[in-house]
C-alpha cells in the first residue's frame, strides 16, 4: 500500500533549491502554514511545473483544476515534500521542508493519492493505523494516543463498523474513505488529495467531498469535475501546461472563456444560489 509517511530506501530526498537569504526569522514569522513560492519542477528536461506560488489559508479548501498533464499531481507532491523543486521553495511555517524534516512534515501534512494498493492482507483498522507511523519510534508498539487517534479517524470517516474488515473486500468508495481515515489518523493540519473521486459513483463522490470539506484543516484537492470543484472549493487554482492561468473563487474563475481556453470545450455557466453550475455543449457533428 502506498503510504507517504513511510521512508522507503531509494526514494528521492525532499531537497529544495535555496538561495542565501531565502529564509529568515521574519519570513518564518510572517508565513504560517504551507506555502509554495515560485516552485518549478523539471523532469527529463521538460518543465512540468513552472513558477507556481500558493499559500494555504487555515481551514480552506483549494481546488486544483486543469487537464491531464497540467501539473496538478506534481504540484501536490512538491507541497508534500515527496518531490524536490528544481527552483523555488516550499515552506511550512516559514521553514523549508528539508529543514523541517520528513517525520515532522508527515505529522503536519497528510496525502491521499489516486490509487492505493497492497499485496498484504490488512484490515481497515490496520490501514488507518499506518497514519500513526510519524508519531512513533521505529518498532514501538501503539500507544493509547495512537489508539484514540485511529478510533477517532474511523468514526469521523464512518468506518467504525468496518474496522475489522479486509481491505481487499472494500468497494472503491470505501477504500478512498479508508485512505482519508488513514490521513486523519496522522492528525494533520494540511491535507493533500489527488483526484480522490476518480472511479467513484455520484453518491460516493458527494459523500467523500462532504467529509473532506467538513474537516477543520486546510485542504488542497485535485479534481477533474468542474461542477464538484464549484460546489465544494473555496478557491480554485487552474493550471495549464504547468502554469497558473487563473486563481480565485469558483464564481470568478469558472467562466465560459476560461473553460474554452483551458479545456478547449464550449460551456455555459449559470450563477444560481451558492455556486456556479457548468453545462458543457455538444460539438456540432462533422459533415
Amino acid at each position: 500500500m502506498t503510504d507517504s509517511t513511510a521512508e522507503t530506501p531509494g526514494t528521492e530526498p525532499p531537497a529544495t533549491v535555496e538561495t542565501p537569504g531565502t529564509e529568515s526569522p521574519a519570513t518564518a514569522e510572517a508565513a504560517p502554514g504551507l506555502r509554495a513560492d515560485r516552485v518549478s519542477r523539471r523532469t527529463d528536461g521538460r518543465l512540468i511545473v513552472d513558477g507556481i506560488t500558493l499559500t494555504l489559508r487555515p481551514g480552506e479548501t483549494v481546488g486544483l483544476l486543469g487537464p491531464n498533464g497540467s501539473g496538478k499531481s506534481t504540484l501536490l507532491r512538491l507541497l508534500a515534500g515527496i518531490l524536490a523543486p528544481s527552483a523555488g521553495i516550499v515552506t511550512l511555517d516559514g521553514r523549508a521542508l528539508p529543514r523541517v524534516g520528513r517525520r515532522a512534515t508527515a505529522r503536519r501534512i497528510a496525502t491521499v493519492e489516486q490509487h492505493a494498493h497492497t499485496q498484504t492482507e490488512l484490515t481497515v483498522r490496520e490501514v488507518v493505523a499506518l497514519g500513526r507511523i510519524p508519531h512513533r519510534r521505529a518498532w514501538a508498539s501503539a500507544s493509547a494516543a495512537d489508539t484514540r487517534a485511529v478510533d477517532a479517524a474511523l468514526e469521523r470517516s464512518g468506518l467504525t463498523g468496518r474496522a475489522g474488515q479486509s481491505w481487499h473486500t472494500l468497494s472503491g468508495g470505501e477504500r478512498q474513505r479508508t485512505q482519508i481515515a488513514r490521513a486523519l489518523a496522522q492528525e494533520p493540519r494540511e491535507l493533500l488529495l489527488d483526484e480522490p473521486t476518480n472511479h467513484l459513483d455520484i453518491q460516493h463522490q458527494l459523500d467523500l467531498l462532504d467529509l473532506v470539506v467538513s474537516l477543520p484543516i486546510a485542504t488542497v484537492i485535485a479534481l477533474h469535475d468542474l461542477n464538484l470543484a464549484a460546489m465544494y472549493c473555496d478557491r480554485l487554482l487552474v493550471l495549464r501546461e504547468g502554469h497558473v492561468v487563473a486563481e480565485g473563487t469558483p464564481g470568478d474563475v469558472l467562466t465560459p472563456s476560461l473553460i474554452k481556453r483551458v479545456y478547449d470545450v464550449q460551456a455555459e455557466v449559470t450563477h444560481g444560489p451558492g455556486h456556479p453550475a457548468i453545462r458543457f455543449l455538444r460539438r456540432a457533428p462533422k459533415p
